[in-house]
């Protein structure tokens, strides 16, 4: 039986509740076998995070423990240079079985960023993209990806066959969640409890991360 594994990259910087609960109900929507969470090192796109990679991955991994099909993936956090999506996805590819399904998990900001990505046209070559579609957000796809969306995209994200190739939207529950957010709380002084894991929460209040002073 080929296997079916998703993929959720991001800085992390925390990990919070609307990570995890994308991550839970793209995992059942498609019953994969497999969800990795990957912590990037240096995200091309994105300012250095505020903590260090070692834990925003230890926060990662105690958010994620116990859930199934939830892993963590620390590769990106290994290499030493940019974390570019392409590479790593050739590496988990050459990993696993030729029939097997990888899908990469990406919100719909990141999908429309893509013609700024490292490689971007061969992304497909390893794997699936699920665009991770709020019913609020309104916006076009730039010009760039309209010719691949009608080239590759498929309505049902259950129909999608095949190791890679092709694209698929999934619905998402919104969650008013951000990162930032929790970022300025925190630095205010303020509570973020139930916007992230109780042990996640354990672990900044232990480090004191975030807060004002750092």
């Amino acid at each position: 039986m080929a296997k079916r594994i998703g993929l959720l990259g991001g800085t992390f910087d925390p990990v919070h509740i609307g990570h995890l609960r994308s991550a839970l109900e793209v995992a059942d929507a498609l019953a994969l076998d497999e969800l990795r969470v990957m912590p990037n090192a240096r995200p091309p796109h994105r300012d250095t995070p505020q903590v260090s990679p070692q834990q925003r991955l230890e926060m990662v991994r105690l958010a994620v423990d116990g859930i199934t099909p939830l892993v963590v993936d620390d590769r990106e956090l290994k290499r030493d240079k940019p974390s570019y999506t392409v590479d790593t996805l050739e590496l988990m590819r050459a990993e696993l079985a030729a029939d097997d399904q990888l899908f990469l998990l990406l919100g719909w900001d990141a999908f429309c960023g893509l013609p700024s990505w490292h490689r971007w046209e061969e992304l497909l070559q390893h794997c699936h993209i699920l665009v991770l579609q709020r019913p609020d957000a309104d916006s076009e796809p730039p010009d760039a990806l309209r010719n691949l969306l009608a080239a590759r995209s498929v309505s049902d994200p259950l129909a999608l066959t095949g190791p890679n190739g092709n694209i698929a939207f999934v619905w998402q529950t919104p969650l008013a969640v951000s990162a930032t957010q929790i970022r300025q709380l925190l630095a205010s002084g303020k509570s973020v409890r139930f916007l992230v894991p109780d042990a996640v929460l354990a672990y900044i209040d232990a480090h004191g991360l975030y807060r004002a002073s750092n």
